[in-house]
């Protein structure tokens, strides 16, 4: 797989509480993904960019909201999330530590 489709694939990983506690107890990361990406794309993806062992890939599709906004019926886009189970004592940083 070519370096820029590996760049398209992961979007942002997820963080938030859920995400937090499915971390520490399962050493699982959850990524926002490109909705075209499989599950063999992410972990080609993950285990390039972050340079780690994955041993499975779970990938749900998220349907968007309908929301109203001054009136009128919107809905958000849908989006694809995909759960990345690391192998035993692996483990990735983001963003930088002081």
């Amino acid at each position: 797989m070519s370096t820029e489709r590996l760049l398209n694939v992961l979007i942002a990983p997820r963080i938030s509480e859920k995400t937090a506690r499915i971390q520490a107890d399962h050493n699982q990361y959850v990524f926002q993904v490109a909705t075209s990406a499989t599950k063999a794309d992410v972990k080609s993806a993950v285990e390039s960019l972050f340079s780690v062992k994955v041993t499975g890939v779970q990938v749900l599709n998220v349907k968007g909201k309908t929301k109203g906004f001054r009136g009128r019926a919107g809905k958000r886009a849908d989006w694809r999330k995909a759960y990345v189970t690391l192998a035993e004592g692996q483990s990735i940083q983001f963003g930088a530590q002081p």
